[in-house]
């Protein structure tokens, strides 16, 4: 008899078991396609909820022009000088400051601080991984991502900075770009945005020096 009821027992606790089991599954089925339905959302739901009549936020026409004018003498002038001082002062990365420091000059990503303390501190650290392993795949995902979360903890997250990084890992330069055109040439490109967005009376750049 006592054997019958430990058997009894036994199956019973199976089935306990097996029912808290399926439970557990299909509550991880539930967490999982949740998520899924989320990440999903993320990359397809906004934008099916905005056609192409949405109504966007569009500038200006002075601003534009200010955007258009500014960004065309900065370039410019630091073309010039780069090319009458012998001194590589330009690189790709400066046009897509341009594109913050004259298209969107409130923005916090658009002040000095982060104009040259980003671009800085991107040569920097690149130039430091560069000379340390050399230029590979992994060492140029390395010197961006470590830029970014510099950048991040010290206040300073400007994106052309990123490019900044991977233009040094792939031209393999040497110390001096971080003073030319790195250093040098954001404090160009500041003082044109400076000067000439505050010519415009809606504009007033920077919000903060640091």
């Amino acid at each position: 008899m006592l054997f019958v009821y430990s058997v009894y027992l036994m199956k019973r606790s199976l089935r306990k078991g097996n029912t808290y089991y399926l439970y557990l599954l299909k509550l991880n089925y539930k967490k999982v396609h949740l998520k899924w339905e989320n990440y999903w959302f993320k990359l397809t739901g906004r934008w099916r909820s905005c056609p192409l009549s949405c109504p966007i936020n569009r500038p200006h026409h002075k601003h534009i022009f200010w955007s258009w004018f500014g960004s065309f003498i900065a370039i410019t002038i630091t073309g010039y000088l780069s090319v009458k001082t012998n001194s590589p002062l330009l690189m790709a990365p400066f046009g897509a400051t341009s594109v913050l420091i004259f298209g969107v000059p409130d923005s916090p990503l658009a002040q000095p601080r982060n104009v040259i303390g980003g671009n800085c501190l991107a040569a920097l650290i690149s130039l430091i991984i560069l000379h340390i392993f050399g230029s590979e795949p992994w060492t140029m995902g390395l010197a961006v991502a470590t830029a970014i979360g510099l950048m991040q903890l010290t206040g300073t997250l400007h994106p052309p900075a990123g490019a900044v990084a991977l233009v040094v890992m792939m031209t393999k330069a040497p110390w001096q770009f971080l003073l030319t055109p790195a250093l040098e040439g954001s404090i160009i490109l500041i003082l044109c945005a400076v000067v000439f967005n505050n010519l415009a009376e809606e504009r007033t750049y920077p919000q903060h020096w640091f």
